[in-house]
């Protein structure tokens, strides 16, 4: 037999996930997340599921493992001490930025501090100019001893080697990386050519310090974790998510620990596409909202929309500008501070605030009876009824829902003079609120329509909320996938692996010739397939996707170009074509008298799809003989109080089956929440599909 796991790392808890291959069989656990050291819980997570299974550790065949790990290091600032080598008149760029405000009435406006402050930068006298042609070489004599000054002052543990045009050519990079690992041996590297090969400096420089700055953490905790899954007999192969949604080896993830950046959420948005391929749904909402955060990602044409940049340490959660910009291949979405244990308050103007900080794991909720006192999304939950004390991850931890009442009446009603079932309400209604705000502007931004298409609900509070926050949007469908509350663990066993690598050239489109084309890709691809070839993957399984940025003349951003099969000579004739829908589709005309130049180069190397079945069981103990459990009183939104509301055993439903609401239906990992008059199938594959009734009145 062949088994293979997905383990998810989250603020509060780690998910995993056992997939039977043969059997078509997948078993989960669910464990509090260990904050000082994440792989003690990854490792005894794995040992207790195998244990529990009956399942040999030698039949493990991959670990596919997503982490939140570099984000939350550059969020808390938690990485090592990092120094930087840079071009002399350059040292200053991480402190202008980008010279923009992302508010322009805030005259108290501040942004995030470099990740190396200005004492650890050090300048060296080198230039090359923008066409990679060297004006003044490199001094080795003065680059050792700016590093050996960054070591013995600053006792740095990594360096940012970031220099001018290093993309057009590395040359003086690469110099600097060769003597580092020559007299420097201990001391992490980054260079910029390597990171991120992109004109704009500030963007390439702020990627490469959160590369370097990340470095001596990852390779320390991988270090760990493999040699904790050693212990305990694992001999398979171990492969890391990455934020483009493919996975990498572990070797990868310590040379680009910046691309491991929202791993772990990427892998729900896979396979939040998966479910839309398998349910003929080509456009979806994809939402997960776990123990400290919400995200929400749009899937188009049954593809996850992806990006080239990000922010990390935003000051403002909504405000664009306001973090720290990545330049990395990433599935695009927006994440808040909104989850399970986002902490309630009565803020200065006297309303209840929901959030961003969070009670994590440790001390985790007030209801979870480990030191919490403050008032949490999930004692609000546990107090409105939507979550049964004695069956939290299937009865393996108890609920203190007193504890849970204390906290949200001496924090949030008392101040407020409100009832508890009120004060409760108003905790879990405001982050239905946010988290539909913060869906329609990241959609809208997007030209996506959500009010046609159907949302994917998952992760461990994703169900509680999920038909509320639909009920807003207007969204006519939701659907809870089996294993809804560990399903980015199951997106990790979803997804191939792959590598992408972008490019600056700008070229003039038509001054590009066949030759010039293919020979400008082909150092990528070769690139990129030799990653995953080291990996194990044959040739004859490795699809290469190729995409250009193109702009009109005299522009300063560009739009993406999927490049599709052919020849040379017909991709050239095409472009403009394939330039012009893309324009078109974001600015509704297109100018195709205009000159069109070519700004970056990319190149993704997609290995073959893991096998994943659809219709798969879900091992599980103690499933109710009848699918009706009783009934609890909950909160109703449209009686304004508590109501009887059937609870439904998920793992009792059988396909066919349906259930009228209101009604709670609990799984181990989760309980989805359905409202008066909403209707519920069981689909052949085990799928919950709900069916949002408009309320009266409403268009």
């Amino acid at each position: 037999m062949t088994f293979r796991i997905g383990v998810d790392i989250g603020g509060t808890f780690t998910d995993f996930a056992l997939f039977d291959e043969t059997a078509g069989r997948m078993a989960i656990h669910k464990q509090l997340t260990t904050p000082k050291d994440p792989s003690l819980a990854v490792i005894e997570g794995v040992d207790l599921l195998v244990r529990r299974e009956n399942v040999s550790v030698n039949d493990i065949a991959e670990i596919v493992h997503g982490t939140t790990l570099v984000t939350n290091a550059v969020i808390e600032r938690k990485g090592a001490v990092t120094g930087m080598l840079v071009t002399k008149g350059f040292r200053d760029v991480l402190d202008i930025g980008l010279e923009r405000r992302y508010d322009l009435f805030d005259l108290r406006l501040v942004f995030p501090p470099p990740i190396v402050p200005r004492e650890r930068r050090v300048e060296l006298d080198e230039r090359v100019l923008f066409d990679g042609s060297v004006r003044q070489k490199v001094s080795l004599e003065e680059a050792r001893a700016g590093i050996r000054s960054l070591v013995d002052n600053h006792q740095i543990k990594a360096l940012a080697v970031c220099l001018l045009h290093a993309y057009a050519n590395p040359e003086h990079e690469l110099a600097i990386r060769a003597l580092v690992e020559r007299e420097f041996p201990d001391l992490f590297v980054s260079t910029s050519a390597e990171i991120f090969p992109f004109l704009r400096e500030y963007e390439r420089w702020t990627t490469t310090t959160i590369n370097a700055y990340a470095q001596p953490m990852v390779d320390r905790y991988l270090a760990n974790l493999e040699g904790g899954l050693r212990k305990i007999g694992f001999k398979g192969i171990l492969s890391i998510m990455a934020s483009n949604g493919g996975t990498v080896t572990p070797a990868l993830a310590r040379r680009y620990p910046v691309r491991m950046l929202e791993s772990g959420p990427a892998a729900g948005v896979l396979m939040s596409a998966h479910h839309g391929r398998t349910l003929d749904l080509p456009n979806l909402l994809s939402f997960d909202m776990g123990g400290t955060t919400a995200k929400g990602s749009l899937v188009r044409d049954m593809n996850p929309l992806k990006k080239y940049e990000m922010e990390v340490a935003r000051v403002h959660e909504f405000k664009r500008g306001s973090g720290l910009p990545v330049k990395v291949p990433v599935i695009d979405m927006i994440e808040i501070g909104a989850g399970g244990g986002s902490i309630g308050s009565v803020d200065d103007r006297g309303v209840i605030r929901v959030g961003p900080h969070s009670a994590g794991a440790d001390p985790g909720p007030a209801c979870y009876g480990r030191g919490g006192t403050a008032p949490t999304l999930t004692d609000a939950n546990l107090v409105l009824g939507y979550l049964d004390p004695g069956f939290f991850l299937g009865g393996g931890m108890k609920l203190d829902l007193a504890a849970a009442k204390r906290a949200i009446e001496k924090n949030v009603g008392k101040p407020l003079n409100l009832a508890l079932d009120r004060a409760a309400w108003g905790i879990h209604e405001i982050i239905n609120e946010d988290v539909a705000r913060a869906f329609r502007v990241h959609a809208s931004e997007r030209g996506f329509d959500y009010r046609g298409c159907s949302m994917i609900a998952f992760g461990g509070s994703g169900p509680v909320h999920a038909m509320r926050i639909a009920r807003k949007l207007k969204i006519p469908r939701v659907i809870f996938p089996v294993g809804a509350g560990v399903m980015s663990a199951f997106g990790l066993l979803a997804s191939p692996r792959s590598f992408e690598i972008v490019k600056s050239e700008v070229v003039f489109l038509d001054s590009l010739t066949e030759d010039g084309l293919a020979a400008r890709f082909a150092p990528l691809v070769k690139e990129t397939t030799g990653y995953l070839r080291a990996s194990q993957t044959a040739a004859k399984d490795i699809r290469i996707v190729r995409r250009l940025d193109v702009r009109y003349f005299g522009q300063g951003y560009e739009l993406e170009v999927t490049l599709p099969e052919g020849d040379e000579a017909e991709l050239l004739r095409r472009i403009p074509e394939l330039f012009a829908k893309a324009y078109e589709s974001v600015f509704s005309i297109s100018f195709l008298d205009q000159r069109l130049e070519i700004a970056a180069w990319k190149v993704e190397a997609v290995g073959p799809l893991p096998p994943m079945r659809t219709g798969f069981q879900l091992g599980h103990a103690g499933a109710s003989k009848s699918a009706q459990k009783g009934t609890r009183r909950a909160y109703s939104a449209e009686q304004s109080g508590y109501a009887d509301f059937p609870v439904f055993d998920r793992y009792a439903l059988k396909p066919g089956a349906n259930v009228m609401g209101p009604a709670l239906i609990e799984e181990n990992e989760s309980t989805c929440v359905i409202g008066a008059g909403d209707r519920v199938v069981v689909d052949e594959r085990f799928n919950l599909v709900a069916d949002i009734v408009p309320e009266a009145g409403s268009a």
